[in-house]
């Protein structure tokens, strides 16, 4: 054991050493180095990248404090001390000094120059991106993760009692290549709970349930771990139906073997054996195994020609659907589950949480930015936080209003604490921060008339899809939330309102200063991967012509750090792509938004602060999400909303709220699973 064990420390170490290397090599490039000769104010500009040199540092002994907070400040994500803000509000009020501009130089000499410089800052900023890439694979491998209890490293002899149902983790620190994620945190997960995990965004929820499925955390030996990731691309040419059958390893081999005993013709050899498989078989109930995978896949929206195409057949969302069909089908002893409702449409929402909560036996945790998914599913929170694990009884809800007591009770200890380090001379404690972020649409300018935008009639059709009789009309302050399932024309619809598809049938009218922005699920697969944030924002909006300063202002006033504005598109993680095409969006100043599935890598507080900005926006939204409290809030006014039902090749207005269409989307479901 413990010779296995040193030879995987010593493939990790070489491994953690090669890439620690090509991180090395790429910070010999960046954007500081490769600019030290030129003009002071592009210096200025570039900031080192943080993420990169905290894999090239060393870790850092932890200060002696001289006041000790109480446990209420414990774990908490604290900004700078008021000391520390002043320090960085004193700095920031010193004028820059920038070089001065020779006048003697031609003007186009002077532009040949900026070229040149703006050049050798891309190649800059695309080195830093380089070092990213190269720590992103370390993330990925369980031979680079560092994990100790008591501050003893963990091995594989610490795998949990065979006989032991709970999972219970006490002070345990995880690092990979020289980047802390948690430290002294604890862990207890009892058998049959649900479990929600919350908390920003890229600070280590996904990868606490990579580390319990690759067992680098201590589990149970005889308890089986399934994982739905994020994004799934694998590619299986077997049928959809067979793929989620085939999820079930075990079942898999015992069919093999009874195919394998029949196909011998011979009822005198390996018949005892024949029958232990079909007695094994039973136990497993494989003869009802294909009817119930069936349901399961026709729950996330696979009718029965769909069950029947290749799997490969299908994009990433659907993909994904395959994936945690299969996981579901399985029933593990602990399934753990990543953004299951990205790629869902709000029916399949909605039946997942019903299964989730009514039919599904594994113990559950999963990592969901919405809200409403995590108060019908969970009965417990977890909240990760300044790299530790506080746990809540209740779902989202009632963990929301412990929180706030606890903020409370947190700065009442701190003003404590503040008049003792007054009276001491010492340095005050830091503030409670809760991370936040806003987002704002411009007011858009009056057009005369209403309405904005009408189809009358109007259709679209290709082979083996038609989408006819729409009658629609978009006003100013107009809400609109347009449901159905997918593949029904929800997203042909909102392509036939922003004019990028013209009708097969029907008319349009629309005023011909109308200013339309359409953010589509599906915007990935449309940028351009060989540009920058601000290079696409600069060419996209000719109003930003040389102003690379308004652009990176949108971009940092929609949530895209200040190292990601230089950074080639294809670099960025979803939500920082999200993030860049909602400031094209906004910096576009439209009369109207349409919105098709704008949640999918958004954080709650970003959620938040878009279902903020469109309720003040005076333009017309139509939007298209599988968010209920999303939508919930857009359409609070029913005096100017409505809801667009598409289906059946049709489109029409529901004679309700949508509270009350989601009640009898639930009802149905209900009733359905009740009858299984």
């Amino acid at each position: 054991m413990g010779r296995n064990n040193r030879k995987v420390v010593s493939a990790s170490e070489r491994f953690t050493s090669h890439a620690l290397e090509t991180l090395r090599s790429a910070a010999a490039m960046d954007p500081i180095k490769v600019l030290k000769n030129q003009p002071t104010s592009y210096l200025n500009a570039v900031k080192p990248n943080p993420f990169g040199a905290a894999l090239l540092s060393k870790p850092r002994s932890r200060p002696v404090k001289a006041l000790q907070p109480s446990s209420y400040l414990a774990g908490i994500d604290l900004p700078p001390s008021d000391d520390d803000d002043d320090d960085l509000r004193e700095r920031a009020a010193k004028p820059r000094v920038l070089a001065p501009v020779d006048s003697n130089i031609p003007s186009s000499s002077r532009k040949e120059v900026k070229k040149e410089e703006r050049r050798k800052l891309e190649a800059a900023a695309r080195a830093a991106a380089a070092a990213r890439e190269a720590a992103a694979a370390l993330w990925d491998d369980p031979d680079t993760y560092i994990v100790t209890i008591g501050g003893r490293v963990l091995t594989a002899a610490d795998a949990s009692d065979a006989n032991a149902k709970d999972i219970v983790v006490k002070d345990f620190d995880v690092s990979v290549g020289g980047v802390a994620l948690f430290e002294g945190a604890s862990l207890r997960v009892s058998h049959g709970r649900r479990y929600g995990l919350v908390g920003p965004n890229g600070k280590g929820k996904s990868t606490l349930l990579k580390l319990l499925n690759w067992r680098k955390l201590p589990v149970p030996r005889n308890t089986r771990v399934m994982l739905v990731v994020q994004e799934d691309n694998s590619k299986d040419h077997r049928p959809v139906i067979k793929v989620v059958l085939a999820a079930d390893e075990e079942l898999s081999k015992l069919l093999a073997q009874r195919d394998e005993l029949e196909a011998t013709g011979d009822a005198g050899i390996g018949n005892g054996r024949l029958s232990e498989v079909y007695h094994e078989l039973t136990l497993r109930g494989w003869e009802s195994a294909q009817a119930r995978a069936s349901k399961i896949l026709a729950g996330l929206g696979f009718d029965q020609a769909k069950q029947a195409r290749p799997a490969s057949t299908f994009s990433g969302g659907w993909i994904k659907r395959i994936a945690l069909a299969g996981a579901l089908f399985v029933q593990p002893t602990l399934l753990l589950l990543d953004e299951p409702t990205n790629h869902l449409d709000l029916q399949a929402v909605l039946w997942l949480e019903e299964y989730l909560s009514v039919q599904c036996k594994s113990t559950l945790i999963v990592v969901s930015h919405e809200e409403g998914f995590l108060n019908a599913v969970c009965d417990e929170i977890v909240h990760l936080q300044d790299k530790k694990l506080h746990a809540y009884c209740g779902n989202f809800h009632a963990f929301v209003g412990s929180y706030e007591q606890k903020k409370v009770r947190a700065m009442k200890e701190r003003e404590r604490l503040v008049k003792a380090a007054r009276k001491g001379g010492k340095k005050a404690p830091k503030k409670w921060h809760d991370y936040s972020i806003k987002f704002h649409f411009a007011e858009p300018t009056e057009l005369p008339g209403r309405p904005l935008l009408r189809l009358t009639g109007a259709g679209f059709s290709y082979e083996g899809f038609k989408l006819s009789g729409v009658d629609a009309d978009i006003a100013m302050w107009q809400r609109v939330a347009v449901v159905g399932p997918n593949g029904a024309g929800k997203s042909t619809l909102l392509k036939l309102l922003a004019g990028q598809l013209v009708p097969t049938e029907g008319e349009e009218r629309r005023s011909h200063k109308l200013r339309i922005e359409l953010y589509s699920q599906h915007f990935c697969d449309l940028l351009p991967k060989d540009k920058s944030a601000v290079q696409y924002l600069l060419e996209s909006h000719p109003h930003l012509e040389s102003k690379p300063g308004e652009a990176r202002a949108m971009l940092s006033k929609f949530g895209l750090p200040k190292e990601n504005h230089l950074t080639l598109i294809d670099k960025l993680s979803g939500g920082q792509k999200t993030r860049f095409v909602l400031a094209s969006i906004a910096l576009g100043e439209p009369h109207v938004l349409l919105l098709d599935e704008p949640t999918n890598n958004l954080d709650m507080q970003s959620i938040d602060a878009l279902a903020d900005a469109l309720d003040e926006f005076a333009g017309g939204v139509v939007i298209i999400s599988h968010d209920s409290r999303l939508i919930t809030r857009v359409c609070a006014d029913e005096q100017r909303s409505e809801v667009w039902v598409v289906q059946d090749g049709m489109v029409r207005t529901y004679d309700g709220s949508f509270a009350e269409y989601r009640d009898d989307l639930l009802e149905g479901i209900r009733k359905e699973m009740a009858m299984d």
